[in-house]
């Protein structure tokens, strides 16, 4: 007998499982990482998905990496224009 594949999920490419809400890690932690997790879950009204947003987006943030297209597309604009003068020359 064929083992079912879980309702809801397409296709396995390597570790990411690609589902319909977008591609899944497996991520594992020791248990006492996991019971504070799960307290801090409880204690703030968020599941194990929201507490892992948030601690990517802020890791994202500290190591200066964009979060959204938007936010890349700012990094990417360039802080001089191309039609400005560089600060070390002067005129004549």
């Amino acid at each position: 007998m064929a083992a079912k594949k879980p309702t809801g999920m397409k296709r396995q490419t390597g570790t990411a499982v690609l589902h319909e809400n977008g591609p899944r890690k497996l991520i594992e932690f020791d248990a006492s990482t996991l019971q504070a997790l799960e307290l801090l879950g409880r204690d703030s009204m968020k599941d194990l998905q929201e507490l892992a947003d948030e601690a990517f987006r802020d890791l994202l943030k500290k190591h200066g990496r964009p979060t959204s297209l938007k936010e890349a597309l700012r990094q990417s604009t360039r802080q001089l224009p191309a039609n400005d003068q560089a600060r070390g020359r002067k005129a004549r």
